[in-house]
């Protein structure tokens, strides 16, 4: 297996790697690596807990120019504002390190803070298409700049009846845009999406074989609003 660096990323991205004791990809990030940072469109099929975040993240910081006011250079959209936080999270020391900046982009939180960072300028947005199209619609952000688009859990997006949103964004993005696409399955929704918004794909799949959450243990309690945080509290504890 190559070292990250045999992969070709600049050195101040191997360096925050190495800080996390990360120094050999997994097979998507090994595979998918060198394509992106050659300006390929690429359909990974990977499912959580395969390392993908990386294996896009990484190449598109490589890559990423400079946004403006209002007009970022890149975008992930993801289906979750928990996935959107932690993909802001993962990436955002490399952003760092390579001299980019990512704001993520969800509902459930003020405009306010969102609608600041934008106008003031940002290179990369992490965002859920709802709360991205309605800062779209509030002309809090211009996609046109927009280079490279990672649609992230292309299939989780589809499940949830975000493909419309997804077509009507990436329709807004450069016509000569460079698409990366990661699901867990390839076929149905997620090929037309493929067929429609790709150029001449570089497919690869992961060998991980399920989700590696998919052993988790799931509970559901119902807790009255006011002892929500106590009941938290104790059960992480």
């Amino acid at each position: 297996m190559p070292t990250f660096a045999e992969l070709g990323l600049p050195e101040p991205l191997i360096a925050i790697l190495d800080r996390r004791s990360i120094t050999h990809p997994f097979p998507i990030q090994a595979t998918t690596i060198p394509d992106v940072l050659a300006g390929r469109d690429v359909a990974g099929g990977a499912p959580t807990g395969s390392g993908k975040t990386l294996a896009f993240g990484l190449p598109v910081l490589a890559r990423l120019g400079r946004g403006k006011s209002r007009r970022p250079k890149g975008l992930i959209l993801s289906p979750t504002r928990e996935l959107a936080d932690q993909i802001v999270v993962e990436l955002r020391p490399l952003a760092k390190a390579a001299g980019r900046s990512i704001v993520p982009v969800y509902g459930g939180v003020s405009y306010g803070p969102q609608r600041s960072k934008l106008q003031q300028g940002v290179d990369l947005v992490v965002a859920c298409p709802g709360r991205l199209e309605d800062l779209i619609a509030q002309g809090t952000v211009d996609l046109r700049d927009v280079d490279v688009v990672v649609v992230d859990e292309a299939d989780r997006m589809a499940d949830m009846g975000f493909l419309p949103a997804v077509k009507r964004i990436l329709d807004m993005t450069s016509s000569t845009r460079q698409t990366i696409l990661f699901s867990a399955t390839l076929d149905g929704d997620v090929a037309v999406l493929t067929q429609r918004y790709q150029n001449n794909p570089v497919r690869h799949h992961s060998d991980v074989q399920e989700d590696a959450a998919s052993d988790a243990e799931h509970h559901f309690w119902k807790v009255d609003r006011a002892d929500r945080t106590a009941h938290v509290a104790r059960v992480v504890a």
